[in-house]
């Protein structure tokens, strides 16, 4: 296939095809690719408050998690929305605009930026992700059990992600989007009435 024709294939792809997204379940993410993803969601520490002792006992927590299972994998998301490029953008502007009435009001919302990030204490959210291909669906939450238990033992605040959850994160991930309640299911679903 050339280079034009696969650019045209991959133009006709829907969003969630490009994002390798097929549906998100009460507890998953399924991928086109054929996995299916089951996330925990981990409370972070403020470790900035604990002595070096206890940092050095949370580190070896994560190590005993980490030689107990490989198979996890390790995510680090914004939870918050992040501003840094509207704040570069709104800096830039102040140094190119002449008008200082103009500045002043650029000022203003780099100041009011500031604000809202500082109210919101840009967070980040970590994640455990864990690939399922080919379980038994049997023995797949005894696992998932298994994987969660094993992570509060170490004395990890931890979640299983549900329905919710995913499509928060994945709303965060793709559209830093933190503001909405409830998430869409289909775009514009909230928009159709039904018996109508």
């Amino acid at each position: 296939m050339s280079r034009k024709e696969k650019k045209a294939e991959k133009q006709k792809q829907f969003t969630r095809q490009l994002i390798n997204t097929k549906a998100v379940t009460d507890h998953s993410l399924l991928t086109y690719r054929g996995d299916e993803l089951v996330y925990f969601i981990i409370k972070p520490t403020n470790i900035s408050v604990l002595s070096e002792a206890s940092i050095s006992a949370r580190i070896y927590a994560l190590m005993t998690v980490l030689k107990g299972m490989a198979e996890l994998e390790f995510l680090c998301l914004n939870s918050r929305e992040n501003f840094e490029d509207n704040k570069r953008f709104l800096k830039s502007r102040i140094e190119q605009e002449n008008n200082p009435a103009v500045r002043r009001l650029l000022e203003h919302d780099l100041t009011h930026l500031d604000r809202i990030q500082v109210q919101m204490a840009t967070a980040r959210e970590f994640l455990v992700v864990i690939r399922l291909k080919g379980e038994k669906e049997n023995e797949v939450f005894p696992y998932l059990n298994r994987i969660e238990k094993t992570l509060r033992e170490q004395g990890f605040s931890v979640k299983r992600a549900e329905k919710e959850d995913i499509k928060r994160i994945l709303a965060v991930y793709f559209e830093q989007n933190v503001t909405t309640e409830k998430f869409e299911d289909f775009d514009g679903e909230r928009w159709i009435i039904l018996n109508d």
